[in-house]
């Protein structure tokens, strides 16, 4: 599967679990759950804060 950031649509993709990814270019973290990608900023104290509401579901589909 290719995963594209939707944040820089960047293809610079790591992959650092099952179904979780992380953008090498804009540094945020991805996962995969239904079809549906969701994103999320790493936090200085490694929190994670969701941006999902910054995206349309359109621009979080995934297409296997």
């Amino acid at each position: 599967m290719l995963v594209i950031c939707p944040n820089c649509r960047s293809k610079n993709i790591g992959i650092i679990g099952p179904e979780q990814y992380y953008c090498w270019d804009c540094f945020i973290e991805l996962s995969v759950q239904n079809d549906m990608l969701h994103l999320h900023e790493v936090e200085m104290d490694g929190s994670l804060s969701s941006l999902d509401d910054l995206f349309s579901d359109e621009e979080r589909r995934v297409e296997r």
